[in-house]
């Protein structure tokens, strides 16, 4: 069976079939054609563009379809070109000739754009949903560890020490980023585009704002022929899918390096890691490491789909039938980097022995003593080349600033005294960053509260 073809007098090649058949992925839309169809169905009858009696045919025979694909009872036919042409084939082995009458006022065109947005309406609930869950299990990480102390890195060089609760809430803020972003998204997936037809519209006197109260859309197209070619929507939650990858990448990459036996700031659980096939003795990070990978291909579907896009003219053009892949990648990548994330940090044993070592090298406390010496009012470009003084001159002893003497520090400024002692420990360090978002215990227990309220609302 085929929507078209009056006009032909031979079908279509074989191989040309197999090219261009989308119904191995957009079969996925299933349950979103049917709904798609239930709505124009209702409204062709509401219109009187059919009969009443053929409205409720029409929607007694797709919940029969729906039923039977849901049981088992019906399958679809592999041999159809897509979803669309196989749900009416179906409807009518349900209504006979009837089924024909579906169409009336509808293209392809407005129908897959459509199905596409409904299933992207849904999709962006559910991933802001899992996202949501990977927030509270970094949230419970954060508060079940407000005493580790480990250090914060830039460039990848130890920096200054923070909590690893506020290193945890950093991502917290990121994927609530990624969480807001696919809301504003979802705003302009939510509308509907049924009514506009091939392009043009239609001459029989629709009414799309009706399909769009069905089917529960924010509003309707406002030009038919942007209706049926717009897929920014798309190109919007690629781009969204695409950051938010990088933070489940950055967040990955994060884990295996602390899982590292240089690190040793995390152990992973058993069910999170793998082993190797010819060394006994290893504890592999695979899935972080895959969850880090898979990055790439939602980044790749962002890229081809800009390229479909670009230089397309007005409206329709069947190159968009690119779109559903990239979505359905993006979607099933996500969703399961996210689920898988969540678990891991949930099961995480951090280990705040190592982390304490590691806070015993690398001056970490340097910055501390420069503001020391500020408060006491000398200029911080000043203070900051006396204390690399401090440091140049323990790495040539041999030492750290914890074992300088008053005689030593005084060598380098008299303004130096007793108390400086209490600036170079690490919790003494973290506890004096109590600035906005800063990572002293209280700021960080404000941070925490902040982020279960978001998480409520």
């Amino acid at each position: 069976m085929r929507l078209w073809g009056g006009r032909f007098a031979k079908k279509p090649d074989e191989l040309a079939h197999q090219f261009t058949t989308s119904l191995p992925f957009d079969r996925r839309l299933v349950e979103h054609d049917i709904a798609g169809s239930i709505a124009h169905a209702r409204m062709l009858g509401r219109c009187e563009i059919i009969t009443a009696d053929e409205a409720r045919q029409l929607e007694a025979g797709l919940e029969r379809v729906r039923a039977g694909l849901s049981s088992g009872e019906l399958r679809l036919d592999p041999a159809s070109e897509d979803i669309h042409t196989e749900i009416e084939r179906l409807l009518g082995e349900q209504v006979g000739a009837l089924a024909g009458k579906l169409h009336t006022a509808r293209s392809r065109n407005d129908q897959v754009a459509l199905d596409l947005r409904l299933f992207l309406r849904e999709e962006i609930d559910s991933l802001r949903q899992g996202i949501a869950s990977l927030q509270k299990a970094l949230v419970d990480a954060a508060e079940g560890n407000m005493d580790a102390v480990l250090p914060g890195y830039t460039h990848l060089q130890r920096a200054q020490p923070v909590l690893l609760a506020h290193h945890l809430l950093a991502y917290f803020s990121m994927f609530q980023r990624d969480r807001e972003r696919l809301g504003d998204c979802r705003k302009r997936v939510n509308v509907c585009p049924l009514g506009a037809a091939a392009l043009a519209g239609t001459s029989f006197p629709v009414d799309p704002s009706f399909v769009a109260e069905q089917l529960g859309f924010d509003g309707v197209f406002a030009n038919s022929m942007d209706a049926v070619s717009d897929r920014d929507f798309v190109l919007e939650f690629l781009a969204h899918a695409a950051t938010g990858m990088v933070h489940v990448s950055q967040l990955c990459a994060e884990l295996v390096l602390w899982s590292s036996a240089e690190f040793g700031f995390v152990r992973l659980a058993d069910a999170w890691c793998t082993g190797s096939s010819i060394m006994p003795q290893k504890r592999n990070p695979d899935i972080a490491e895959l969850a880090r990978g898979k990055a790439g291909r939602v980044f790749g579907g962002l890229v081809g789909m800009l390229a479909v896009a670009k230089g397309l003219t007005l409206s329709y053009n069947r190159d968009y039938q690119e779109d559903k892949e990239a979505v359905f990648d993006a979607v099933d990548t996500l969703s399961g980097a996210v689920e898988v994330l969540r678990e891991m940090i949930s099961t995480a044993a951090f280990q705040r022995e190592r982390m304490a070592e590691a806070l015993e090298q690398g001056f970490l406390t340097a910055t501390e003593v420069a503001g020391y010496l500020v408060r006491r009012g000398l200029a911080f470009r000043e203070a900051h080349g006396i204390v690399g003084q401090v440091v140049r001159y323990c790495e040539k002893q041999g030492t750290t600033m914890e074992d300088l003497t008053i005689e030593e520090w005084r060598s380098f400024s008299r303004e130096f005294g007793p108390d400086i002692t209490e600036c170079i420990s690490p919790r003494g360090a973290v506890e004096a960053k109590a600035s906005p978002g800063g990572t002293a215990p209280e700021r960080v227990q404000e941070q925490i509260a902040a982020a279960r309220k978001l998480l409520k609302e």
